[in-house]
């Protein structure tokens, strides 16, 4: 017998069923798997790439650091949209899979050519969108923003816990061990897939169940829509302006703090578990009241004034470590709130696709906030930084401020991708 559904008007319309919880939970520990594997490599990678045959090359360990996200830009919409025609098991396992190649490759490669060959490949297994259309499938709007925050919270904890482990794992196994660890935690992930992570038509989960995609029409649509553009807007900015922010934040955290950058992680880890800690009743608010377009646009505003901080107090310790606790709680706000937002403006038939650009979107930022970060603090100094910074965020602010607000709670119909009305 299958769990009932809360209605709409019911006191539990806003908490997770059983069903749901699990589900979310099992697409948290996929993420975290394939996440923290990636995030240990990081901290060592440059350092290590030098002692490689071309490790002289710096230009080459760049690429090599980076061509990951780039991969991972040109498959997200392919991979996105594969799953709404075969399906979100097949397009993840096969993703993973390919992570785990990649890792494996690692683990062989002797210069730093191969070693960015093993970086492409590992970001070829594009799976966000899947995961995150996957979770659309299982869960009812009214808790869907829990379901990404608690992704968004195993992403967060596994980057901090990475900082924490990398530099001792590398000294245990050297940069091929951690290869061989991430295609480990690749091959683990795909056994949730296999044996744990549940069928969307499982009658326990009351979420909308995914609808196979046919034909162009619909994916032209989804591409087009005034406020997927919009969301895609956001998800690019954010990440960019997170990118560009953090060119300049670890040297500040050095000066303001006398803070060694291996050390780095004792204000990173608790700032990133209080941001989640006050983010989650405002979040869970503007759920029960209808006020997702509102907390978003305040996010928005917090994100700018916490600039416009950094600009007037970055000599200050305790000042960097407040506006930092105050950019993440604007930050995740924002990572939970707008993909499930895509989920339900996109119809059910083409959310792969359309969270597919989502996350090519927010790629792209990465990539653009990196490069233009490191552009502006060379050539005009730090403070220019946040300026450009906070300028970007103005002009989103400006640019989101006609998105249509979600429709009330206990509403589970798409919103038309052309009109921006919601289907009778």
């Amino acid at each position: 017998m299958s769990s009932p559904t809360p209605t709409d008007q019911s006191p539990d319309a806003f908490r997770m069923l059983p069903a749901e919880r699990h589900a979310a939970a099992w697409l948290a520990s996929i993420y975290a798997l394939r996440m923290f594997g990636m995030f240990m490599i990081l901290p060592v990678f440059a350092v290590h790439a030098k002692t490689m045959p071309g490790g002289d090359n710096l230009s080459l360990i760049g690429l090599a650091m980076g061509i990951y996200g780039l991969s991972q830009a040109l498959m997200q919409i392919p991979l996105g949209w594969a799953s709404d025609k075969i399906g979100r098991k097949p397009v993840i396992l096969g993703g993973l899979l390919m992570f785990a190649a990649g890792s494996a490759f690692g683990y062989m490669a002797e210069t730093l050519e191969q070693l960015a060959w093993a970086r492409a490949l590992q970001g070829a297994g594009a799976i966000s969108a899947a995961l995150s259309a996957f979770l659309a499938d299982v869960t009812r709007d009214e808790v869907r923003s829990k379901g990404m925050a608690m992704i968004g919270a195993s992403i967060g904890i596994t980057f901090a816990l990475s900082l924490i482990a990398s530099p001792i794992l590398y000294n245990w196994f050297g940069l091929q061990g951690l290869f061989g660890l991430t295609g480990v935690m690749a091959l683990g992930a795909m056994a949730v897939v296999m044996w744990r992570l549940p069928n969307p038509d499982d009658p326990k989960l009351p979420g909308a169940v995914h609808q196979k995609a046919v034909g162009f029409k619909g994916a032209v649509d989804v591409l087009l829509a005034p406020d997927l553009l919009r969301l895609n807007l956001g998800i690019f900015t954010l990440h960019l302006t997170q990118m560009a922010l953090f060119v300049v934040v670890p040297g500040l955290l050095v000066s303001g703090l006398d803070l060694p950058l291996s050390e780095h992680w004792k204000v990173y880890l608790p700032v990133v578990l209080g941001s989640f800690l006050l983010m989650v009743p405002v979040m869970i608010w503007s759920e029960k009241k209808a006020k997702t377009k509102t907390v978003k646009l305040g996010a928005i505003v917090l994100m700018a004034l916490v600039m416009a901080g950094f600009m007037l107090f970055n000599q200050s310790g305790l000042a960097l470590v407040a506006l930092l606790l105050a950019y993440f709680i604007g930050f995740n706000l924002l990572e939970a709130t707008l993909p499930s937002w895509v989920s339900r403006v996109a119809p059910p038939s083409h959310r792969g696709l359309a969270l597919g650009v989502y996350n090519t979107s927010q790629a792209l930022g990465l990539f653009a906030g990196g490069a233009l970060g490191g552009l502006i603090s060379r050539s005009y100094g730090q403070t220019v930084v946040f300026e450009s910074i906070l300028v970007c965020v103005l002009v989103w602010f400006v640019l989101v401020k006609g998105i249509k607000a979600l429709p009330a709670r206990g509403s589970n119909s798409p919103v038309n991708p052309q009109t921006n009305a919601v289907k009778a």
